[in-house]
């Protein structure tokens, strides 16, 4: 691995002549990006939980403890997430797939910056977070809907400060928590949860045979503010390295990854992308 610390224009780095070549990439992204945006990640710049670790997808479907702590926390984390604006590392990699450079962006976020960045093609590796889906019917109801629900059944808690977490949540007392209202599906009376893929719950197939394929279609692999410690992003570092194509990496701290990178830049990923326009 070349580690890279110095400016991208003033190295003369594979990960530049890649793309001055005009080849293009896929794209990985994780909670590194968003930081700019207002949006907390979960792990320091070595990878060491910065609080308790989030919630556990088995935890939310046995428990209604879990989704009453869940839905309480989220009533008022969610809104600086429906207001977080795209930073200029969303911007600029939304200006590399408009020049030919990126062939698909694969996020383990579940903001959805990109999209308001005005980025095409995007797999939501871990779902959305402006979507709410039944486990018992399957309809899938707008976040803002479902915030207006939990407000009418919680009147004058969604008023309370709270200090954001990573993904919209929040911390909330125990004692406030005991006392949340939380509903059901409108439809079916069924279990609400936010679209989004859980800790220790499963990413669709479809979406991973999506980025294979685009890495497939490629040039390599960049990944963009992701500590990679989760198997669901690191699986393509590992598939891409398999194919004999480069792997790149732009995060300010260490990742899983770093032993099996072609370069490494230990830089802030916007003033990074920034520069590689």
């Amino acid at each position: 691995m070349t580690d890279v610390h110095r400016s991208i224009n003033t190295t003369r780095s594979a990960l530049g002549e890649t793309l001055r070549d005009g080849c293009s990439l896929t794209v990985l992204t994780g909670a590194g990006i968003s930081t700019d945006s207002g949006i907390p990640a979960y792990r320091d710049d070595s990878g060491h939980w910065l609080a308790s670790q989030p919630i556990q997808h088995g935890e939310f479907v046995r428990e209604a403890a879990a989704r009453q702590r869940y839905w309480a926390r989220s009533i008022l984390g969610w809104p600086a997430v429906a207001a977080a604006q795209p930073n200029s590392a969303h911007h600029a990699l939304a200006s590399l797939e408009k020049r030919g450079l990126i062939d698909c962006l694969a996020t383990q976020n579940v903001d959805r910056l990109h999209q308001r960045a005005g980025q095409q093609q995007v797999v939501d590796l871990h779902g959305r977070l402006d979507q709410v889906v039944c486990l018992d019917c399957d309809r899938r109801s707008p976040r803002a809907d479902v915030q207006r629900v939990l407000e009418q059944h919680n009147p004058g808690f969604g008023q309370q400060y709270a200090e954001l977490k990573p993904d919209g949540d929040s911390d909330v007392s125990d004692v406030l928590v005991s006392g949340f209202q939380v509903p059901n599906c409108q439809y079916c009376g069924g279990v609400l949860k936010p679209d989004v893929v859980f800790f220790g719950g499963s990413v669709c197939r479809d979406r991973i045979a999506r980025i294979k394929q685009s890495i497939d279609a490629s040039a390599g692999l960049l990944v963009v503010g992701s500590s990679l410690q989760v198997f669901s992003g690191f699986r393509f570092c590992k598939y891409v390295v398999d194919a004999k194509k480069p792997l790149y990496i732009i995060n300010r701290g260490d990742t899983r990854a770093d032993y099996l990178a072609t370069e490494k830049y230990t830089m802030g990923v916007a003033e990074c992308l920034t520069q590689l326009l």
